[in-house]
């Protein structure tokens, strides 16, 4: 990518004109009411940003949109809780042209805790120094770029072998693994970063392996959190590769798919505790889990048929608990015991996207916490734990929302996906059409 595709990007604070909160309607008699989805404004009503809502909350973009990420795991320490922050990750561009697409690695630093703004100001001075203030706030954003043979429908990174790994699935049907550790230590550094550019131009980076043995493209791919280096690919024809890493630094991928889907892969997620055992959901309405140690034809264990009422588009596997949570293009989230999955009856069923739900994923160590994005632009925090006492008094407006519901996140238009940080407790990044929002609500 140019120079000057590089400095079309930027990162911006959530002062914005573009703000992200829309949860505020204002309208000039009565003054600001909380604004839910779905709800008709007034004539001389307009949508603002709650900022006192955020513990944090800033949105950058990347040029061409990106339909999937991850973050990547660093070094920084976990549990962090100084401001201000910085994050790593790694992304994939959806370019109008196929030869214009990259895998995008990313810093995003000096990101502050979101400002309420003053009622007052005594003195210009007093502007001066908020204005300076203002501007040592502003977060930084710094890119190194991979160049990608096709729209990235989705990336993975894993920590292998001294190593930062992404595995990303072409729209061309290949799926390549990327060594991102050297871009990883150019964004952090603006003379490596400029001495990467000039060599990325002539001799441009390679994937550490690729495959093409899938028929059709794909978008389930995860790495195996409990087995380095084990990765697994589903495509849209109905197939699941399982890789494995050998000791000359590539993969050997069994050329035999794992047998029971019926139509396009999804999703897929590893067991978070048991190496062989992985989950995967299908637009055939059905998630299964499966165990690599049988052969393809006897790997799937469990099913839980016509999980959704259509498409199963994203499943999370909770870290703690044995639950999967699932989310589809009927809109519904389910939650799925899997001690009783084979009964076809989740053990909590959530509707309050009005559009397919995109992306879901549980909070890494509060096990009753989820989120949720869906196509109707919404992004919801959900806590399972919680229940409404009989006794409670509700305001009419929100009396027909699930207890459940926590917070719902606005102003991004088409959410692909989203991620909780698990080095930065309740901190989640999503990606859209619009570009990408990192924020933290003081409700998690």
């Amino acid at each position: 990518m140019s120079d000057d595709n590089v400095e079309d990007m930027e990162a911006s604070s959530s002062g914005s004109e573009n703000e992200e909160e829309e949860e505020m309607a204002e309208d000039e008699e009565s003054g600001p009411k909380t604004y839910l989805p779905g709800q008709p404004l007034k004539e001389d009503e307009h949508l603002v940003c709650d900022q006192s809502a955020y513990v944090m909350l800033h949105q950058a973009q990347t040029g061409a949109p990106c339909l999937s990420f991850d973050i990547v795991t660093d070094n920084l320490g976990s549990d962090r809780t100084e401001y201000p922050m910085t994050a790593y990750m790694v992304a994939g561009t959806q370019a109008s042209s196929v030869h214009l697409n990259n895998v995008i690695v990313m810093k995003m630093s000096n990101l502050h805790c979101t400002t309420k703004p003053d009622e007052d100001q005594e003195s210009d001075d007093e502007d001066d120094e908020d204005e300076e203030e203002d501007e040592e706030k502003k977060p930084n954003m710094t890119f190194a770029f991979i160049k990608h043979e096709g729209c990235v429908t989705r990336i993975r990174t894993t920590n292998f072998r001294n190593s930062v790994l992404a595995a990303s699935w072409s729209e061309l049907g290949v799926v390549n693994v990327w060594n991102i550790t050297q871009q990883l230590q150019a964004v952090d550094d603006p003379i490596l970063l400029e001495r990467y550019n000039l060599t990325n131009v002539t001799t441009p980076v390679r994937p550490l392996y690729s495959f093409n043995g899938h028929q059709q493209e794909g978008f389930g791919i995860d790495w195996c959190p409990t087995e380095l280096g084990v990765l697994a690919t589903g495509d849209c024809r109905r197939d699941i590769h399982i890789w494995k890493p050998n000791e000359g630094g590539t993969w050997n991928v069994d050329q035999r798919p794992l047998v029971g889907h019926t139509n396009s892969v999804e999703d897929i997620q590893w067991s978070p505790n048991e190496r062989n055992v992985l989950a995967s959901c299908s637009v055939d309405k059905s998630i299964r889990i499966w165990d690599t140690r049988a052969g393809p034809q006897k790997a799937c264990m469990l099913t839980a048929e016509n999980a959704h009422q259509s498409d199963v588009n994203v499943i999370s596997w909770n870290n703690k608990e044995p639950f999967i949570a699932s989310g589809g293009d009927d809109g519904f989230l389910h939650i799925w015991d899997l001690r009783n999955f084979t009964s076809n009856s989740p053990v909590g069923t959530f509707k309050h996207h009005t559009a397919p739900v995109t992306s879901v994923e549980w909070h890494w160590t509060e096990p009753s916490v989820l989120a949720s994005a869906g196509e109707d632009n919404q992004v919801a925090l959900w806590d399972l734990a919680v229940e409404r006492d009989d006794d409670e008094v509700i305001d009419e407006e929100l009396k027909n929302l699930p207890p459940q519901l926590l917070f719902i996140h606005q102003g991004q238009t088409e959410i692909k996906e989203l991620h909780w940080h698990k080095q930065i407790p309740g901190v989640i990044v999503t990606t859209a059409h619009t570009g990408f929002n990192i924020f933290k609500t003081i409700s998690v």
